[in-house]
This record gives structure tokens, C-alpha cells and sequence, in this order.
């Protein structure tokens, strides 16, 4: 010990601990860099050397395998800090600065606090108060030589890795249906039913047109995943699951499988945390295509990026046309406005229990308040595009059709041998486990049970994959047998009905008219003007006039009014909606007309009602035919039940008119002898009052 290092450890120093902090930057050097650490806890001799005793030397090694770059994950640095600022330290102990910090803010931050609170620095080349200029200009400086040494060695060390990924040499892990054979180049798995799901996986994405409706597909099918675990006791074994939607998308978008190399495709974010941001392809490392074999060429690969993109609603200034819904709206996503050139969304609305869609411009009206540009109903417009495009594919369908039935034995083909190749693991895992059973010593039963236990999992595993395999095997029979296929065949020869088939989904037709469509521009004038690209370049415009509104289709035929003032004449409300229901005749919601729907409608539009036509005709009350026959009322009311006098219904409620009685008409004491029985038959022969 010099004198120097004796006069600035003083008594004040020697009543505080000495704290010796300990640090490894990763656990491959705790492991394998053992010597650094020894040299480390060796620091504690110099501590009692320079008067501390062996029980005030407290040793802080919770960060071992910690990097030094920053202070905000090193527990044990913090805790440092925190007893330097309470005093209690006397000195800091640590074999070289970079094992304090290898970052300038954290040393100097460390370096005021010891100063504050008069605490001395030790490394493997002397003691150092932090109080004094000289040291710390001193310990300033290998502050800033440590955070040098770590940037130039981190510069090295990417450098190097940069350099080779530049070539397309650097090894890194590999998506799943990828290894490294003995050479070091990247080759397909060759497990054949790896191969054989992500080839399926994208036919089936090809097919679809949707990362979604791919996850769909291999969830209805019962077809399982690969996935390689990358962490734990188990890495690089792969194991089998449900497809997920997030890794479907993280697949497609992997040029890997395009046969590419590829590196940088995202820069963490400063503060780490794990946040990554992805950049775009201009700003990578390294993209070589044909680097290796896919599973997909590199058109196919650029071709599900636009697909991607296009599927996304909220993708692009524009809203980009999104992938094909379960709604009616036939243009879904295809629509552009004529006024604005903004692609319209698609509104439902509920008319005689049935969604009808309406293309509407909304954007620029909701992001600044105004009203909507445009509105055109779809209806109209999804019937005459529909009728272009089965004039179009008419000649083509029978083609087509076969093509479609090939597509669909395809592809029921392909899931089983998916299945088949399962079921095949699974027994190849049951002879596994049954050989290694086999092999055990008898009397260790203690392996002898476990091998046992496994082999029975095996067995149980292998039959559910057999009673799933058969189970779809069937379920795929039934969607498709020799009746459906022959159905096909006959559809073809008339492709209106193909396409309104209920059992056709509106997704499907949507998805045939993308076939043959680009976009459709929609100008609503006097009349809607629908201008059709085609995928080719080739345009069509057709000129529909406009659905009347509501309430003009509410509105009955101008005919049937005066349909219903005829009827009048002769007939009363019931007996008339019996007649018009008798026609066909059908109201705008599609029900049948009734009684009081026929009394609403003669006082709506003013018809004279029935009773005041037979009042002009000359028809009686019963007040006043009682008095014209000198009789009661209630005698008229008698006599016109038994039939005696010419009566006309003017209502359904009973009420009616008499004509009036002519110059014949018996007196008052001849209708009373009638009522009796005494008048002859004789007498009243040919005489007779029918309602």
C-alpha cells in the first residue's frame, strides 16, 4: 500500500462497508469465463489490506450475467447506488470500471453520488476519491475508454455479422419446413408431412384469398400445424396444434418461404422493452431471392403481399378493397366513387326481412363534417353488374365447372394424405415408445412403469388419430358424392342458376366476379351510371335508372284504385279483398289484402262509399221502408230475415237498404194473414221478395 492510497482511506471510510460489486455481461461467460470472476472476488483481500474487516466487506454479485450497457436491469448496481447514497458505503470496490458501468450517464451518475457522500473508488489500479479533480478527471476518463471499448467491440462483432448476411451466409434460426443440412445451406425439412402442410397451407391461401378463411379451412378439416420450439428442454422438436391467424400472417410474410434470404427486417426501438419496428424493404440489411428452395416461387410470395395489402380495409389513403364477406353486397370493396374517385363502403339495410345493401361516400364527409358525397343503391347495381358478368361466363362454364369439380377432388385429396401422414406419426411414435419399453430391465420398475405409462399414451394418441382420420374421411364423402358431382355437370349448362342458387354464398359469388373485375365507378345523376373495368383493361358502361324511393313504392297501382271504386259498385270489403285475393293481388310488403286494409283505402283516396252509391240508386232505410209499408221497424227487420222484401248488404256489419216496394205491394192485413197461414198458396203463386 503507498502512502498516497493510505492518506486518502481515512477513519470515516473504515467505519462503512466496503461493498464489492461483482459482474459477468452474459452466463456463457459466468460459465466459461471463470477466471475473471475469481479475479473479482480476489478484491476482497485488498479491502482487509487497506483496514476493513472481513465482515464489513459485503459482496454484490446478483448481477452476474447482466450486461453493463445500461443500469435499468442490473438489480445489483441499483441496490449500490441506493447504500452509496445512504452513506453507507466506505468504498466501492469492482476489478475495472466497465465492470461498474459501461455506460458514461450511469458512471458519472455513480461518480457524483460518491462524492456526495465522501466514498472512495478501488479498482485493480489503485484507490481513487471522487472528491478530488485529479481523480476524477482520472476515473472520467476510463469511463468514457470503457463505453469506447464496448462500442468497437459491438461494431466488430455486427460488422462481422452484417457483412455475412450481406452474402447470404449468416446462420440464423429458421422458420418452420426449413433446416441446415452438414454443408451449412438451407434445405427443405424432410419430414415429408412438414412439406406437405405448408404446401397445403398455400394452395389453400392461393384458393381462399385470405389468411382468415385459410385458418378456417384447416380448422373445418381437423389438419394440424407444425410449430418448432425454440426455447426450454425440447428445442428444435417439433410439435403439432390448431393453426393461428397471427401465424398465418407472419408466414405469408416471410420471404423465406419464397426460396429468399433475408435480414433486418426490423430495428428494436431505443429504451429496449422488446418493441421492434418493422421497416420497409428498401431499408434491409439483405434480400437475396433464389438463395435457396421454397415452398413457393417469388412471384407467388409478391403476389400474397398484394393480396395482404388488399385485404386490408384500413391499408393505404385510399381503403384499399378488403377481402370478399358473408354479406350480399356484390361490389363489396370494388366500388369507387364517380365524384370524388374515394372507394364507398357498403351500408345493410332490413327490407322485407332481407339485408339490401347501399354503396355509399362517406370518408371525406365524416373526417370533415360534411355531408356524404354520394349514396346509390345496390341493389339495382348488383343485379345488371351480375347479369354482365353471366353473359360474360356463360360460354366458359362447362369449362370451368370441370375445372372447379378437379379443383375439389384436389383438394379433398390433399387434406387426407394430410391426415393419413398424422395418423402415420402417431403409430411411429407408438413403436418408439413400444421398443423402448421393450429394452427396460424387468425388475427396474420404476422405469419399467414410466415406459409402460408413455407407451399406453401412445396407443391412446394413435387411436384418436385413427377414429379422427375415418371421422373426416367420411364427413369429406358426404360434402362431396357421385349425386353432387353429377349436379355440378348439369349446372354448368346454366350458369343463371348456378349463381342464384341459394345454396351458392354470397363470399363465392364474390369471389367469381373478382375473377373477371377490377373496380366498378358509380355516378349518380338523373339516372346511376355504372362504369365497369375489367381485370384485362377492357371497360363497360352501363346506365340504370333509379329505384323509386320508399315511399313512392308504397304507393298501390293507380289501376287497382279504381279496381277497388268498380268493385264498390257490386260488392262490399270483405267480399272485395276476397276478390283481389283471389287475382294475386299483393300488397308492398307482400301480404294479402283484408277487410279493413280496403276500408282504409276508400277513405285515403276519397271513394264514395257503398252506402251512399245505393242511397243515389234509390235504396230505402228501414225507417223509411216501415213507413212506406205503414209497418214497425222491428216488423221490416222480421220480414226482411223470412225474406219477404228485396234487400242490398251496404256493409259486413248487417246493415242494409230496401228497394221499394212497386204498385203491387200487399197491404198491411195481408202480410199479417200470410204470417198466419191463412193465405193460399193459390194466391201468392208466383209472387216472391228474395234478399
Amino acid at each position: 500500500m503507498t502512502s498516497e492510497t493510505a492518506g486518502k482511506v481515512q477513519a470515516s471510510h473504515l467505519k462503512r462497508n466496503a461493498y464489492l460489486y461483482v459482474r459477468q455481461s452474459t452466463l456463457r461467460q459466468v460459465f466459461e469465463n471463470t477466471e475473471s470472476t475469481k479475479r473479482q472476488y480476489a478484491l476482497k483481500q485488498r479491502a482487509i489490506a487497506l483496514g476493513w474487516s472481513l465482515d464489513q466487506v459485503v459482496v454484490v454479485d446478483s448481477d452476474l450475467g447482466q450486461s453493463g450497457a445500461s443500469a435499468a436491469d442490473r438489480e445489483g448496481f441499483q441496490k449500490l447506488v441506493t447504500e452509496v447514497g445512504l452513506g453507507r458505503a466506505g468504498i466501492v470496490m469492482g476489478l475495472e470500471v466497465s465492470r461498474l458501468a459501461r455506460n458514461s450517464t450511469d458512471w458519472h451518475r455513480l461518480l457524483e453520488i460518491c462524492a456526495l457522500a465522501d466514498t472512495l473508488i478501488l479498482d485493480e489500479d489503485g484507490v481513487y476519491d471522487p472528491a478530488h479533480f485529479n481523480d476524477r478527471l482520472l476515473l472520467g476518463l476510463k469511463g468514457t475508454m470503457s463505453e469506447a471499448e464496448l462500442h468497437m467491440l459491438r461494431a466488430r462483432l455486427i460488422g462481422g455479422m452484417m457483412n455475412k448476411a450481406r452474402r447470404g451466409e449468416l446462420q440464423m434460426r429458421l422458420p418452420i419446413g426449413f433446416v441446415y443440412d452438414a454443408a451449412g445451406r438451407v434445405v427443405l425439412d424432410p419430414d415429408s408431412q412438414v412439406q406437405q402442410t405448408l404446401r397445403t397451407f398455400f394452395e389453400t391461401v392461393r384458393r381462399t384469398g385470405s389468411a382468415m378463411a385459410t385458418v378456417k379451412v384447416f380448422r373445418q378439416q381437423g389438419l394440424k400445424f407444425p410449430r418448432r420450439v425454440g426455447h426450454g428442454h425440447n428445442k428444435g422438436d417439433v410439435i403439432w396444434g390448431e393453426l393461428l391467424h397471427h401465424r398465418a400472417l407472419w408466414m405469408l410474410h416471410n420471404p423465406r418461404y419464397g426460396g429468399a434470404f433475408c435480414y433486418g427486417r426490423s430495428r428494436q426501438l431505443k429504451g429496449g422493452g422488446g418493441r421492434y419496428k418493422k421497416l420497409p424493404r428498401e431499408e434491409w440489411v439483405a434480400l437475396i431471392q433464389n438463395a435457396h428452395a421454397g415452398y413457393i416461387t417469388w412471384e407467388d410470395f409478391e403476389r400474397n403481399q398484394q393480396l395482404l395489402r388488399d385485404n386490408s380495409a384500413a391499408h393505404g389513403a385510399d381503403r384499399r378493397r378488403s377481402p370478399p364477406r358473408e354479406g350480399p353486397a356484390l361490389l363489396q370493396g370494388l366500388v369507387i366513387c364517380g365524384r370524388c374517385g374515394v372507394r364507398m363502403s357498403v351500408r345493410y339495410h332490413r327490407r322485407r326481412g332481407n339485408l339490401v345493401p347501399e354503396y355509399v361516400c362517406q370518408r371525406e364527409g365524416i373526417e370533415h363534417a360534411e355531408p356524404i358525397c354520394q349514396s346509390v343503391s345496390g341493389a339495382v347495381t348488383d343485379e345488371a353488374v351480375a347479369k354482365l358478368v353471366i353473359d360474360m361466363v356463360t360460354p366458359m362454364a362447362l369449362e370451368i365447372t370441370l375445372a372447379v369439380r378437379q379443383e375439389l377432388d384436389a383438394r379433398f385429396e390433399q387434406a387426407d394424405v394430410l391426415r393419413r401422414k398424422h395418423v402415420e406419426r402417431a403409430q411411429y411414435e407408438v413403436d418408439v415408445a413400444r421398443r423402448r419399453y421393450m429394452r427396460v430391465d424387468p425388475d427396474n420398475r420404476l422405469v419399467a412403469d414410466s415406459l409402460e405409462a408413455e407407451w399406453n399414451a401412445r396407443l391412446r394418441a394413435l387411436g384418436e388419430a385413427k377414429e379422427e382420420y375415418d371421422r373426416q374421411r367420411e364427413a369429406d364423402r358426404a360434402t362431396i358424392d357421385e349425386e353432387q358431382r353429377a349436379r355440378i355437370l348439369r349446372l354448368a349448362s346454366d350458369v343463371p342458376a348456378l349463381w342464384r342458387d341459394p345454396a351458392t354464398p354470397d363470399r363465392e359469388r364474390k369471389r367469381m366476379l373478382r375473377l373477371l373485375i377490377e373496380d366498378a365507378t358509380l355516378v349518380k345523376g338523373e339516372d346511376i351510371t355504372v362504369h365497369v373495368r375489367f381485370r384485362g383493361g377492357a371497360t363497360q358502361t352501363l346506365s340504370l335508372s333509379r329505384p323509386l324511393p320508399a315511399w313512392k313504392l308504397r304507393q298501390l297501382d293507380p289501376g287497382l284504385i279504381a279496381e277497388i271504386d268498380r268493385l264498390v259498385e257490386q260488392h262490399t270489403d270483405s267480399e272485395i279483398a276476397a276478390i283481389l285475393n283471389k287475382r294475386g293481388v299483393r300488397t308492398y310488403e307482400g301480404t294479402v289484402p283484408h277487410t279493413r286494409m280496403i276500408g282504409r283505402l276508400r277513405l285515403d283516396y276519397s271513394l264514395k262509399s257503398r252506402f251512399d252509391r245505393l242511397r243515389e240508386r234509390g235504396l230505402l232505410t228501414r225507417q223509411e221502408i216501415a213507413k212506406v209499408l205503414g209497418v214497425a221497424a222491428s216488423t221490416v227487420k222480421v220480414w226482411r230475415a223470412n225474406g219477404w222484401l228485396r234487400t242490398v248488404a251496404y256493409n259486413d256489419k248487417g246493415g242494409y237498404l230496401y228497394e221499394a216496394p212497386g204498385k203491387d205491394a200487399p197491404i198491411k192485413y195481408k202480410w199479417k194473414k200470410r204470417v198466419l197461414g191463412r193465405v193460399t198458396s193459390q194466391r201468392t203463386k208466383g209472387v216472391h221478395y228474395e234478399a
